[in-house]
């Protein structure tokens, strides 16, 4: 079976064959190394978790744009040492970023799919302060774990994700990413990939829902693999009852696609603008800053800021078709949420939606344009989490390459 990695791709400190100095980077060996020159095109490192660097033609790793030429015995004891600080720097950057991105952010998330469910909510809790003393209350009431369920199943969701989207990349010609050279055949492939992967999660993107919305007054301890199951009773129609207002799973296949699609459209595209941004004006500054530590940091941070712009966007972007996807989900599931007014009670869900378009004429109708809206604030207090995490990141490492 075919290898689905682009011809562009290049692994940390690979470059291939089409690369002309790759024949130059060893004219000053001797022959009997022509063979290991051979094995180069084979060997490869895949990229690094968030924050690494995935090198394109071109570029060069930053260890080597500011260390002096390879000359004396020094050469060899600060190459390891800077190769060691900068991998060190990359893993503990991007582990913050994950950490807060899916844990510490948690919480963020299911206040405000509690908030968009909740049809007749009064408080909309568009800004922040509204909604961190609900918050309070509802830990306090409940307790801590109040505000972090459902969290593994998030995780299985995204593992669901992964996989189909490999699976499918390798069993059809769809590509997985998209390489420098790309056409419009390849892009229009690239997002039917994506399109399938959406439809084959969504049961189980359902299933994660009604675990992060559910009270925890009346839920018994889940387990993480429940996802799995209810997802799985879902399409075949098997588990617990669910009303008749139940919609089928292919009356949400358009909005589930739909906000999947737009949502990973607006993330690369803004990733990438942001992150071409950054890169110019890093190399702009290059002559005049020759900090090493400096180098070593805007090697991994360009990336995680770029992450977070993109994420930030097309989260306020597509809040409102969230809001209408989340509620279509959820409906005829029987499922029971805490009161997002005060904190200290439960309600049912009872909403009769026929579809997507009914369910925005309701929304609009009803609660009016800002019903869309409903727990926007958690928006401002999670992104303000992850900058506030970023940049305490940067800080601490900047010390740590300091003293080393």
């Amino acid at each position: 079976m075919n290898s689905r990695r682009p011809d562009s791709f290049d692994g940390l400190g690979y470059r291939g064959r089409e690369d002309p100095s790759f024949a130059g980077g060893y004219s000053g060996r001797s022959c009997n190394n022509s063979s290991n020159i051979d094995l180069q095109h084979w060997v490869t490192t895949p990229p690094d978790i968030p924050g690494s660097r995935n090198l394109h033609y071109g570029d060069s790793t930053p260890q080597f744009e500011t260390t002096p030429a390879p000359y004396g015995d020094n050469f060899q004891s600060d190459a390891p040492q800077s190769d060691q600080l900068n991998r060190f720097a990359g893993f503990g950057i991007g582990l913050a970023s994950l950490f807060t991105e899916n844990v510490l952010a948690h919480p963020c998330i299911v206040f405000r799919r509690q908030c968009q469910v909740n049809y007749h909510a009064r408080f909309y809790h568009i800004s922040p302060l509204t909604a961190l003393g609900v918050m309070y209350n509802i830990t306090k009431s409940q307790g801590p774990k109040a505000l972090w369920k459902g969290m593994g199943s998030t995780f299985v969701v995204q593992g669901v994700t992964l996989g189909t989207e490999g699976i499918i990349s390798e069993c059809t010609p769809l590509p997985r990413e998209l390489s420098h050279k790309w056409n419009p055949k390849h892009i229009l492939g690239h997002l039917i990939l994506k399109s399938l992967t959406y439809v084959v999660a969504m049961p189980f993107y359902s299933a994660s829902l009604i675990e992060t919305v559910q009270t925890e007054i009346i839920r018994d301890n889940p387990g993480i693999l429940d996802c799995v199951k209810e997802g799985v009773g879902r399409v075949m129609g098997l588990g617990v009852p669910h009303s008749k207002r139940l919609l089928p799973l292919w009356g949400l296949l358009f909005p589930t696609v739909l906000h999947g699609v737009l949502h990973y459209i607006v993330t690369s595209s803004m990733q990438k603008l942001v992150l071409y941004i950054l890169r110019h004006d890093t190399r702009k500054h290059a002559g005049s800053n020759s900090n090493t530590i400096q180098n070593m940091l805007d090697a991994y941070f360009p990336e995680l800021i770029a992450s977070f712009a993109a994420s930030l966007c097309a989260d306020v972007l597509l809040f409102p078709l969230e809001t209408v996807l989340h509620r279509l989900h959820v409906q005829g599931t029987r499922t029971i949420i805490d009161n997002t007014d005060l904190g200290f009670e439960v309600l049912p869900i009872n909403t009769q939606y026929e579809g997507m378009r009914d369910c925005i004429n309701v929304i609009q109708r009803e609660e009016g344009t800002l019903g869309f809206y409903k727990g926007f604030g958690t928006i401002v207090i999670q992104y303000s989490l992850h900058a506030a995490v970023l940049q305490i990141t940067k800080m601490i490492y900047s010390m740590l390459l300091q003293n080393a």
